[in-house]
Parts: C-alpha cells; sequence; structure tokens
C-alpha cells in the first residue's frame, strides 16, 4: 500500500544514533554506521526521529510500504522492552493526536494484562528524567505537585509574591498529552487565553487543585484535535470535571462548544462549569451547565 514512511539519505548520516530514541516503535536501528529503517511495518511515518537528526539526512516520503500493524508492534518491540518503553511509545502517540493506534495499543495492554505505565507515578518520574527522547523541549511534560507549589495558594495569595498554582507543563491545548498523570482523576480547568491576564487573582481563584489546559477558539487551528483530545482526557483519564472559564467577547463561547462536542464524542459524561470573566476581569457568570 501506498502511504508515508522515514526515508533516510545515507551520504549525510553520520550514524550518530540522535533519532534512536525518537522512535519509540524500534523501526530504527544504527547498523555499519548509518541509521537503517529496519521495518517497514514498524515504522508509524509520524516524523518523531526527522527532529532529532543533526544533518537533515532524515525526511518523510509517500511510497508503496507494509501497513503498519500498531498490535503487532506492541507485541513484537515495544512490550519487550518494559514500561518506560511502553510509556514512551502510548506517549508518541498521544503526542501526535494517533488516536486510533492509541486504542489499539491500550487494547493490546489490556487484552494481555499489561498496566498501562502512563498511570504509574514511578513509571512516569523516568519517562520524565529522558526515557522519551521525542518533541520539543518546550512541550515536555512535567509534574509539579509533589513540589508544594500549589499548596495553600490562598495563605500565598495574601503575601507580598503569590506562589503559583500551576500543576504541570505543558499547559496549551494542543501541546498536553490528554492521558497525563495530572489528568488522571482530576478536576480540569479550560481556559481561555486571555483570562488569566484580566483577572488579578486568577492562580487562586481557579486554579487551586486543578489540572490546567488553555486555548483560543478564534485564532488557534484545528478545533478537532481539541474536541479529540477532550473526549481522551473524559474516556482515557478519567477527569472529573470541568470549568471553562472564558472571556465575555462572543469568540470566547467557541470554547464552550468544543466542550460539547467532546462530551458527545466521549462515553463518559462530566459535570462542566461555564464561567464568563468581564473585559475588567470581573465573574459576570457562574453556573453549572
Amino acid at each position: 500500500m501506498q502511504r508515508q514512511i522515514i526515508t533516510i539519505d545515507e551520504t549525510k548520516c553520520t550514524g550518530c544514533g540522535e533519532c534512536i530514541p525518537g522512535c519509540p516503535e524500534g523501526a530504527l536501528q544504527v547498523i555499519d554506521g548509518k541509521a537503517r529503517l529496519v521495518s517497514d511495518l514498524f515504522c508509524d511515518g509520524l516524523g518523531a526521529c526527522i527532529g532529532h537528526c543533526p544533518t537533515g539526512a532524515m525526511k518523510i516520503e509517500s511510497r508503496e510500504a507494509e501497513p503498519y500493524d500498531e498490535k503487532r508492534v506492541m507485541h513484537e518491540s515495544i512490550v519487550k522492552g518494559g514500561p518506560n518503553v511502553i510509556a514512551a511509545h502510548l506517549s508518541h502517540l498521544i503526542e501526535h493526536n494517533e488516536q486510533g493506534y492509541l486504542q489499539q495499543a491500550l487494547e493490546y495492554l489490556k487484552e494481555q494484562g499489561i498496566a498501562n505505565p502512563l498511570h504509574s507515578s514511578s513509571a512516569h518520574a523516568s519517562h520524565h528524567h529522558g526515557a522519551h527522547g521525542g518533541g520539543c523541549p518546550g512541550s515536555k511534560m512535567m509534574d509539579f505537585r509533589d513540589s508544594g507549589a500549589s499548596s495553600n495558594v490562598a495563605a500565598a495569595h495574601s503575601a507580598a509574591s503569590p506562589e503559583s498554582a500551576l500543576r504541570q507543563w505543558p499547559i496549551q491545548l494542543h501541546l498536553v498529552s490528554p492521558q497525563a498523570p495530572y489528568f488522571q482523576g482530576s478536576d480540569l480547568l479550560l481556559a481561555a487565553d486571555c483570562a488569566a491576564f484580566a483577572v488579578g487573582d486568577f492562580h487562586a481563584k481557579f486554579m487551586s487543585g486543578k489540572s490546567l489546559a488553555i486555548a483560543c477558539p478564534k485564532l488557534d487551528s484545528e478545533m478537532d484535535i481539541y474536541v479529540d483530545k477532550l473526549a481522551a482526557m473524559i474516556d482515557l483519564s478519567h477527569i472529573n470535571t470541568i470549568t471553562v472559564v472564558i472571556m465575555e467577547v462572543p469568540c470566547c463561547g467557541g470554547l464552550m462548544s468544543i466542550v460539547a462536542e467532546a462530551q458527545k464524542k466521549a462515553s463518559r459524561k462530566v459535570p462542566v462549569k461555564k464561567v464568563v470573566i468581564s473585559l475588567k476581569g470581573e465573574t459576570m457568570k457562574e453556573e453549572w451547565v
């Protein structure tokens, strides 16, 4: 079949191996001093390895290749590597919004009685410290919940320099992983980009104890990805509630539409609170919808 797949220019490849961690599926190996694509079957064509190549030797092309088989990849490559490799692979699929492959991977784990390592704090800690080599450093998953940064926010707010209530990084909805540990069983705050700049005590008032995602329905693209990520948070991360904080301007209402579409797509239903902020930072409306 014709599909997207990695190709390597051997004249540019130095065999440095920088691309290898970016391919948790195990499609790449360094052989005889060059990076090689050892299995069409294992290459998902998403290109996570490309950004790690310092010489520009890698690119994606469309050609005849054996169809990618997620469950076979899980069986023959991923699971053998242990929890950290499984976690890296699942995160890889989440970061590229490959919900179909993700569901197949999770089904395989369930069929084999293997725990999802993204639900394990110890596996996450190892993964966070470098088990997964892909992605931009600015979108690297970080969990601040154990740092004490979000504790006693109300008291900190009265001090001269109030502490941040932020529990995680990243926060932009395109960058977050819907199955990140800090979303598991959490109360989600979905905030319009502008809201935190309008409300002086935004951290203390809205963020304390909540996981966070921010978005702009007017300027952001690919809203269908937002719908899929929120649906995944509802079904796979089992978030408890969603609080949507928007500005009074009409375009901000698009966030509520995104949440409504995610609720339709998800198999679970969660309570949703709508908070509308004025341009001067006052709470105009707060209601469960």
